[in-house]
């Protein structure tokens, strides 16, 4: 192990010994120093995770989550020079932390605010305009050949829990009594100018979205989701809701979502 490595080990590990030939310019002890500079290092990793988890934070309270962001910031070091993705694999630590267990969707509303900042942080990139889409669409044989290729910034998350409703209570746009957080939500997240949007779409238009993303022309894309979402149907319900093409297509009009067209030969 270098001594870098040695170093950095024991700046999160309360229990590991300062490195060795540590020295102080004025002769003081190096351990109160270096548990100085430890406890900041840490504080600070701890801060920079409740900035970017506010609503995950709210959910439990401070006291839990810096506890819990204080285990994690010192069982994962950060891999990232940015502190922007300090957090990276924050939401895969709390499902498996035991003590966040009572809170079933936490990590789910942890990776809805991760996904918001890796959507933030995406490359910049022109899309194309709601004509240039709209041309394509209208020439029904380029269904079947085109593929669009989604902005870096979209998201796509799909969860057993209402994770969007939790996240939009908790920005004052819904009643966080009204919300049942056992009812599954798909969100859609993505970079509208310098401005992150976060929208919650149907279970179809998730499959439809996900499906483009693996290369796959539009008439394959929307075969997909038609197909899940009549497996998904529960035999005994009165009416099941059928995948909305035309608006999910709205959804590729409206917003920037896609970079450019790919046609297949």
């Amino acid at each position: 192990m270098s001594s870098q490595h040695a170093f950095a080990q024991a700046l999160l590990d309360p229990h590991r010994a300062i490195p060795a030939g540590l020295r102080c310019w004025n002769g003081s002890d190096p351990a109160i120093r270096f548990a100085v500079y430890r406890n900041n290092i840490v504080v600070a990793l701890v801060d920079a995770l409740a900035d970017q988890f506010p609503v995950t934070a709210e959910l439990v309270g401070e006291e839990f989550f810096r506890a819990m962001a204080r285990v994690f910031v010192q069982q994962h070091p950060p891999r990232s020079r940015l502190i922007a993705f300090v957090g990276s694999p924050f939401a895969d630590f709390i499902a498996s932390f035991p003590p966040a267990h009572s809170v079933p969707y936490l990590a789910d509303v942890a990776r809805l605010e991760m996904s918001r900042i890796r959507a933030c942080h995406a490359a910049d990139i022109g899309v194309l305009s709601a004509d240039a889409i709209g041309s394509t669409l209208s020439v029904p044989e380029q269904l079947s050949r085109a593929t669009f290729v989604l902005h870096p910034s979209v998201q796509l998350l799909s969860s057993p829990f209402a994770i969007f409703s939790l996240w939009a209570a908790h920005q004052g746009a819904l009643d966080i009594t009204q919300v049942d957080p056992l009812i599954a939500q798909q969100v859609l997240i993505f970079r509208d100018g310098l401005n992150v949007q976060s929208l919650q779409i149907t279970i179809g238009a998730w499959h439809f979205l996900s499906t483009l993303r693996t290369g796959a022309t539009l008439a394959l894309a929307a075969e997909a989701a038609e197909a899940t979402v009549a497996a998904d149907a529960q035999p005994d319900a009165e009416s099941q809701d059928p995948f909305d093409l035309a608006g999910t297509i709205a959804l590729l009009l409206r917003y920037p979502l896609v970079t450019h067209m790919e046609p297949l030969p």
